[in-house]
């Protein structure tokens, strides 16, 4: 049996969080190749800060929360499991070893072991929860391969237009500079966890997108909790 790939708080707040890439570890029974030590620790294994704000948020929405506990270069659950993206084969234009010479097998085990076992727990937990916005959190890195990113705080959708301007109106309100569908656009798939389920369940689905130098940083994530606070009032 492989290891746990999920932590979980219950709760019966509005919305029901999910956290994607929540962890760099790499669990037992893989290994980082050498020249993969130059991602550790860094973005392209994990979402710094999101695992912090998801537990924030709980504690004050009284959410429940479904986080990964594996890195997503290992299987990435923010990507459909067809999807190229899954299996990330290259960073900043040099090859991921993990993900060099993959087997059939190789996927089959990170699959089964992992993706499909997160999803299933946020599946459960959606099948059993009230909460009427399937809402991830994520953060992204302020330069992305030598493109600087001005936007503090991405709010992405794609469905649920007039909730993402709802949810942007409160955030710009704690004085974050807010883009809609930025740095990536979930009218492009690339909210494919929060979507997936939200659909499988009769919910909404958004997800947000914080800074990482922001994200890291306890006052900015509490302005974030502000927000979502009155947002999750009107809901």
């Amino acid at each position: 049996m492989a290891d746990d790939p999920v932590t979980h708080r219950p709760g019966d707040g509005a919305l029901l969080l999910t956290c994607e890439h929540a962890s760099a570890r790499l669990p037992s029974g893989w290994h980082w190749g050498a020249s993969d030590t130059r991602l550790h620790g860094t973005h392209w294994t994990y979402d710094p800060g999101a695992l912090e704000l998801t537990h924030e948020l709980a504690e004050a929405l009284r959410c429940a929360a479904v986080a990964s506990a594996f890195t997503r270069l290992l299987a990435d659950p923010n990507r459909d499991a067809d999807d190229p993206g899954v299996f990330r084969t290259h960073a900043e234009g040099l090859p991921v070893e993990l993900n060099a010479r993959l087997t059939p097998e190789d996927r089959r085990r990170r699959l089964e072991g992992y993706w499909h076992r997160y999803h299933d727990a946020v599946d459960r937990e959606a099948a059993r929860s009230a909460a009427p916005v399937l809402f991830s959190v994520h953060t992204f890195t302020p330069v992305y391969e030598g493109s600087v990113r001005p936007m503090e705080v991405g709010v992405l959708f794609d469905r649920e237009d007039a909730l993402a301007e709802e949810l942007a109106t409160e955030l710009r309100a704690e004085g974050f500079v807010v883009a809609m569908n930025e740095p990536y656009s979930g009218k492009e798939g690339l909210i494919y966890s929060a979507e997936r389920h939200a659909r499988a369940h009769g919910k909404r689905a958004l997800e947000i997108e914080l800074r990482q130098d922001l994200a890291v940083r306890p006052e900015a994530r509490a302005r974030v909790v502000s927000a979502l606070g009155r947002f999750a009032r009107r809901l």
